[in-house]
Formats: structure tokens, C-alpha cells, sequence
């Protein structure tokens, strides 16, 4: 129970209830991201107080944008490890969720730790956003949806947008500076159908990370000919 008052205590600050049974769930979560993180390369991060804070806690902090809570359907896209929405799903199991990566490996990876912490109305795709987002059974039908991918703004509303329902949310998790990227992504969010809502500030329990919430309103539907192709999205990002 080394890390358990760290946990409840960021389940504290953000209104999330924690228990013993959550805290194990996390802890085999970590112990199997471990293990394979030794056979496919996973995570840079393999302290366990590192992978408490720079994983479990900074994804559990999504819950600073209070709205999520009572968000019922959600997808992770580009969720590598799981992050954030294995946590999400983890501290709040009523949640019906979606992880989209485009690695099988990774997808693997996910499956395991979905079957060994019985999680249950959890689901994995592997594909790439740009041809799922295309799927009437996946595009505009999302609550809220969470990416904590390393790409720009621009590029992540492509990747991100098309999923979220009308009035739905898309929340980016970002680093500590945000304002230049978001300046110059508010053609192509207008563009998505989204608006910038608001900007969350994120501090991690005993520790100096910083990171940023940016939450994005769906308010009207995203053009059919968006997210362009596997390709374009980056090479070409929309301004």
C-alpha cells in the first residue's frame, strides 16, 4: 500500500472516490506494464513512484474538468500504454470506453490488462483515428473524448473532433505551455466544429509537473471530408 495515500489523495482534490480494490487494480497495472515494457518498448518511464505520477496520476487528473464524471461513453485515442483512459476507466468502472491505438502490439498489451483486471464494457481497437473516425458505429457518438498523444493541436482536433458528439467535449492533455499552439490551432478547431472552452492548470501530488487541460466544445458537426487521410493529417496540418 506504498502509494495508496498519494492516489487518494489526488482522487481527493478532483471529487473521485478511491479505494483498496482501485488501488490494486493500479498496482497490477503497473507490474504489467513493467513486464512488458522489458519485450515491446511501452513507456521511457519504469520508476514505480514515476509511473504513480507521470501515468496513473496524471491521467486521473482529466477528472479537473468536472463534466467528465458524467460523461458515460469516451474514447482514448492514441492511448499507447492506456494512458489516459485505462486510469479513467479504472477509478470509475461505470464508464463505457473506447482505446483506439494504431500499433497491435500496444493493443496486446491493453487486452492483458483489461483480462487480468476483469474490466468489463471496455473495448480496444487498432486502427488509426483517421479510418475509424470514418465508422458510423464510432464517428460524432462520443461524450467526451481524451487524447494525451503527442502531436500538435492542429493535428490532435483532426485525430480527435470527428468523434465527439454535438455539445460532447474533446480534452487534450497538454504540457505547461500551451497559448502559442492553441493561437495557432483555432482556425482549424473552428473549422472541426469545435470551440475552445477552457484551459485547465494540472499539479501533480508531491511533485513539480505542470500540465494543462484544454477542453474543446463540440458546437456543430464536423465536415465530412474531415479527418482527411492517413497522411495528410501531419504532413499538412489545417490552419
Amino acid at each position: 500500500m506504498q502509494y495508496f495515500n498519494i492516489l487518494k489523495a489526488s482522487c481527493e482534490d478532483i471529487n473521485v472516490d478511491f479505494d483498496e480494490n482501485k488501488y490494486n487494480q493500479l498496482m497490477q497495472y503497473k507490474n504489467l506494464l513493467k513486464e512488458w515494457n522489458e519485450k515491446i518498448n511501452l513507456t521511457s518511464i519504469t520508476d514505480d513512484e514515476e509511473i504513480i505520477k507521470k501515468h496513473f496520476i496524471d491521467s486521473i487528473k482529466i477528472y479537473k474538468f468536472f463534466p467528465l464524471k458524467d460523461m458515460k461513453k469516451i474514447i482514448d485515442v492514441g492511448t499507447g500504454a492506456g494512458f489516459p483512459g485505462l486510469p479513467i476507466k479504472i477509478v470509475d468502472e461505470k464508464k463505457q470506453v473506447v482505446l483506439l491505438d494504431s500499433l497491435n502490439k500496444r493493443i496486446n498489451f491493453l487486452n492483458e490488462v483489461i483480462d487480468t483486471l476483469k474490466l468489463e464494457n471496455i473495448e480496444t481497437i487498432h486502427g488509426r483515428a483517421e479510418d475509424v473516425a470514418k465508422d458510423k458505429s464510432y464517428r460524432e457518438c462520443f461524450d467526451g473524448v481524451v487524447s494525451r498523444a503527442v502531436a500538435n493541436m492542429s493535428v490532435l482536433s483532426e485525430f480527435c473532433l470527428p468523434f465527439v458528439k454535438l455539445n460532447g467535449y474533446f480534452i487534450a492533455m497538454k504540457g505547461p505551455a500551451v497559448e502559442e499552439e492553441i493561437k495557432e490551432a483555432k482556425n482549424a478547431i473552428s473549422t472541426l466544429g469545435g470551440k475552445i472552452d477552457d484551459i485547465i492548470g494540472i499539479d501533480i501530488e508531491e511533485s513539480d509537473l505542470k500540465h494543462n487541460l484544454v477542453i474543446i466544445k463540440k458546437v456543430k458537426e464536423t465536415p465530412g471530408k474531415y479527418p482527411r487521410k492517413a497522411g495528410l493529417v501531419t504532413k499538412s496540418p489545417l490552419r
